[in-house]
């Protein structure tokens, strides 16, 4: 499995995936920010949103993966789309908002990192950000449970340990001593899916990515996902219509350094 990220897959729940980015946009308390940077752009979703909200404001969009910046680049000319990693992202620069959306699960060492895009939010900024917080959620734990099974365990270390999630209580202290503000919330979506399938497909896009990659070749892929997709069906009970409700949880928070912003 190729280690680039597909866009057409990602996007094939792209109402579902951006309604969080939507949901964080609203919330962030700016009213005319003038430089904003969108941390794990991923295919220009998210970014779009920032540049409805804002259209006057310098949008730039970052990731690291190419072939979702070329969909990114597809969708808005005028943003300024950059090749990087966030972990190493720094331009010495001041910005009116730090935004990312879906990213810092899977980034390291959150005590150092938010701190220091925090300190990239020039006074009167913010820095937004949203994460999935679904590690206890039934899906997830399949994943990882056939990740320990003999069958597939000698691969899987890097795999089991690629989400990297905290509890709220963890993000506010690392926060509240350097932020004026910081407001933190959870909300659950209730995803709507054709079935129990559909959950699998959502999850090949994203935290499915680290297992599937870690396997030699698509027939041990095809077995990994099958396996799955046997324990999803009965952890996702059909509704009455013939579909399945897929909760999804993410957790959201706004730092904000204080000060005036810039005249």
């Amino acid at each position: 499995m190729s280690s680039a990220w597909d866009p057409q897959l990602y996007l094939r729940f792209g109402e579902e995936r951006t309604r969080p980015a939507r949901d964080l946009v609203a919330a962030i308390p700016l009213m005319a920010p003038e430089r904003i940077i969108d941390l794990g752009c991923g295919p220009g979703n998210s970014t779009a949103i920032l540049r409805a909200r804002w259209p006057k404001a310098q949008v730039t969009g970052l990731d690291s993966d190419e072939a979702m910046l070329a969909a990114a680049r597809a969708s808005d000319s005028e943003v300024t789309w950059t090749l990087g990693d966030a972990v190493a992202w720094g331009d010495g620069e001041a910005w009116d908002l730090v935004f990312s959306n879906a990213l810092l699960q899977r980034l390291p060492d959150h005590d150092r990192l938010l701190p220091r895009l925090l300190a990239a939010v020039r006074p009167g900024g913010c820095l937004a950000i949203q994460m999935p917080f679904h590690l206890a959620s039934p899906i997830h734990r399949h994943m990882l449970e056939l990740a320990a099974l003999p069958e597939w365990r000698a691969r899987m270390a890097r795999a089991q340990a690629a989400l990297v999630i905290q509890l709220p209580s963890y993000y506010y202290d690392v926060l509240a001593p350097l932020a004026a503000s910081v407001t933190l919330w959870k909300t659950e979506y209730q995803h709507v899916m054709s079935d129990a399938a559909a959950i699998v497909t959502w999850m090949r896009g994203t935290g499915l990515r680290p297992f599937l990659s870690a396997l030699g070749d698509d027939e041990q892929r095809g077995r990994f996902e099958a396996q799955l997709l046997e324990r999803v069906v009965g952890s996702y009970p059909v509704r009455r219509d013939g579909r399945v409700l897929f909760p999804f949880e993410r957790l959201f928070m706004i730092a904000c350094p204080g000060g005036s912003p810039r005249p």
